[in-house]
């Protein structure tokens, strides 16, 4: 695996490049030299099935749902089955970027035991005629990436997604000449962060967890975490004030509007929760507003629209199944315990009554609390949103991560050591952690990093 050259934002003023070499041994503080992440770990994705439990009509939902999810897009349906591609784009699939270990995983990858595949936004970019060249951060070998500008051109913050492609040339945009924003000018001005796609597996569950829930798991142990410097706080809807936790930053209320967002800012498709076209100039707009939506004429599956199947297959995902316990493995969690790691990924959560049968008061592993955390200068992207500052993100679940191939926010390395090791920076709240980690002996070192890939 390549070291990433990746920019991150230092500060509200400045931005600096960190480039992490992804190595299979690391050296850590203690001057030893670290255990070895083994890798995705092989067989069943364990992940992208529905819940066992499903009645026959909810079944049948997410099957056509997963359908939908799955289908590609063109501008307006005469090339690929799916209307309203662009005018500007990162993917033309949901399950383009949410792939591995199986659909509705993170990003795909050359380095997947299961599919190994090269990053798809490289034959993106022509596809169909399309005129637009790569851009030097996407790279056949590198994860599938959304790019955002922290600053606008007169200094004033952006933060927003700009879409890697446009459809011009394409053979179903004649007359589209909208260019595609002046990346590389944007990386030399140090001015680009980078997200990769967050994984959709239990997310439903996630849904369904009352707030109450939420703010007493992140209250407990408040002493544990004081002594450790951490601290966190939620995201929250600014309009009835409740937990918003999906995205990397816990900037969305619900799976409909985390569907909805997706399909217009990465897919380019107006949709009836974001329903104008983003850069919808002269030229390149095919299609009548929103192109997804409900068809009043037809009370059928066909009447439904997009965003309503992407809602109902990531709400009916069963959450990605461990591998069996070792004796390796169980050492690790007790250390990952010990440690402090559990203080902010979470264990256990329970959801509340839920109005769909397999999501109701059931208790669940997807170790996060989904509260933002600052992770101090190095990992901060000079981004806020909501109530999510410059240098705090969303705990990442862990559940599925024995078969994740890019880690952190941007991507930047595939090896857990290099992970968890950029924790740690000035202002992180995870830095009383990492200095326990960096004192940890070789061997539970490495039961650690086994009882990650058993996730």
């Amino acid at each position: 695996m390549k070291a990433w050259k990746v920019l991150v934002a230092a500060s509200c003023f400045g931005l600096f490049m960190l480039m992490p070499g992804v190595t299979q041994a690391q050296q850590r503080g203690n001057g030893q030299r670290s255990a070895t992440d083994p890798g995705p770990r092989g067989g069943s994705p364990g992940a992208g099935e529905p819940y066992s439990s499903l009645d026959t009509n909810t079944s049948t939902f997410f099957t056509n749902a997963a359908d939908v999810f799955q289908e590609v897009d063109s501008v307006s349906g005469t090339i690929e089955g799916g209307t309203g591609l662009g005018p500007t784009f990162n993917g033309n699939s949901c399950a383009q970027c949410h792939a591995e270990p199986a659909v509705g995983g993170s990003s795909p990858g050359m380095n997947s035991r299961l599919n190994p595949v090269p990053n798809p936004q490289v034959a993106l970019a022509t596809l169909d005629g399309a005129s637009n060249s790569v851009p030097s951060f996407i790279t056949p070998n590198g994860p599938v990436r959304e790019a955002r500008f922290v600053r606008n051109a007169d200094g004033s913050a952006d933060g927003g997604v700009h879409g890697l492609f446009t459809i011009a040339g394409r053979t179903d945009a004649p007359g589209c000449s909208l260019t595609q924003p002046n990346f590389e000018q944007q990386v030399a001005q140090h001015n680009v962060i980078f997200r990769i796609p967050t994984p959709l597996f239990g997310l439903g569950l996630v849904e369904n967890t009352p707030d109450s829930v939420l703010q007493a798991n992140l209250a407990g142990n408040r002493r544990a975490k004081a002594a450790l410097g951490i601290s966190g706080h939620f995201n929250t809807s600014g309009n009835d004030g409740t937990i918003t936790r999906f995205g990397w930053k816990a900037q969305n209320k619900s799976l409909m509007v985390f569907s909805g967002e997706a399909y217009n800012v990465e897919v380019g498709v107006s949709n009836e929760n974001f329903p104008n076209e983003r850069s919808a100039v002269a030229g390149c707009v095919f299609n009548g507003s929103p192109e997804d939506g409900t068809n009043p004429d037809d009370s059928g599956p066909e009447g439904t629209s997009d965003v309503v199947n992407f809602t109902a297959f990531m709400r009916f995902l069963a959450p990605p199944t461990p591998a069996p316990a070792t004796p390796s493995t169980q050492n690790g969690q007790s250390v990952f315990n010990n440690v402090g790691c559990a203080l902010c990924h979470s264990t256990t959560l329970t959801t509340g009554p839920a109005k769909y049968n397999p999501l109701g008061n059931l208790t669940y592993n997807p170790f996060s609390d989904f509260a933002l955390h600052s992770m101090g200068s190095a990992l901060a992207d000079g981004v806020s949103q909501g109530d999510a500052g410059p240098d705090e993100f969303r705990t990442a679940p862990l559940w599925g991560v024995g078969q994740r191939l890019f880690f952190l926010h941007d991507g930047r390395t595939s090896d857990l050591v290099q992970a968890i090791q950029a924790h740690a920076s000035r202002g992180s709240e995870a830095n009383g952690v990492i200095n326990r980690f960096n004192r940890l002996s070789n061997s539970q070192v490495q039961d650690l990093l086994n009882f990650l890939r058993s996730l």
